[in-house]
């Protein structure tokens, strides 16, 4: 029997309902919007002059900040914060970590071919998986800091702000994504993380 809070505190579900359902509106209008597309037009058209591949310096921490959602980073970021949720003995929340992580990448990894478009003419880009898995990650440890440190929402809502912007701006620097994909993953992750969340709170929960 899994014991101690539910992985989603009482004071944040309304908060994180709200959240996820506007991300679910902004990934859904931008994948109809940007389906089948190869250019960059609007918000993207703005911003890529702007960020669009950065030298020196900035391209190292781009780069670092991009690790975190490769493959490698992943795991070493969900097994680092997973162990954090456990030593905290929030079981709920460490399986709230593992699972919507794996929705998360597997539910970006399974829209990239539904909406089809391409970044650079032959690489599917919408959305931004890394994006989304930051965002997750982000959410979850802020429930476990509004859980553990009785912080306020607006905690929560800063780390999933800082998580966003600050993998959304590398994935973009390095040319692997349009401003609008990183929107779309943030989007994708915002919505999944309460459903799962409730899922397993509703699932592990004594009978």
């Amino acid at each position: 029997m899994i014991t101690g809070p539910p992985a989603i505190p009482p004071r944040a579900r309304i908060p994180l309902w709200t959240l996820g359902a506007f991300g679910f509106v902004v990934a859904l209008v931008l994948g109809l919007r940007y389906a089948g597309s190869s250019h960059t037009a609007g918000l993207d058209a703005l911003v890529l002059p702007v960020v669009d591949r950065v030298e020196g310096p900035l391209w190292y921490l781009a780069t670092a900040i991009d690790f975190a959602g490769e493959p490698v980073g992943a795991v070493v970021v969900v097994a680092l914060f997973g162990w954090l949720c456990l030593r905290h003995r929030r079981a709920r929340t460490a399986i709230l970590m593992v699972a919507a992580s794996g929705v998360t990448v597997a539910l970006t990894s399974g829209l990239k071919p539904l909406v089809g478009r391409l970044i650079h003419g032959e690489f599917l880009s919408y959305p931004s998986g890394h994006t989304a898995f930051a965002v997750t990650v982000a959410t979850v440890v802020g429930l476990l800091v509004m859980d553990v440190r009785g912080v306020g929402v607006s905690v929560l809502v800063g780390l999933i702000a800082f998580a966003g912007l600050a993998m959304g701006w590398a994935e973009v620097a390095l040319g692997a994504h349009y401003p609008t994909d990183t929107f779309g993953g943030f989007g994708v992750a915002v919505a999944v993380v309460p459903v799962v969340g409730w899922v397993v709170d509703r699932f592990t929960r004594p009978v």
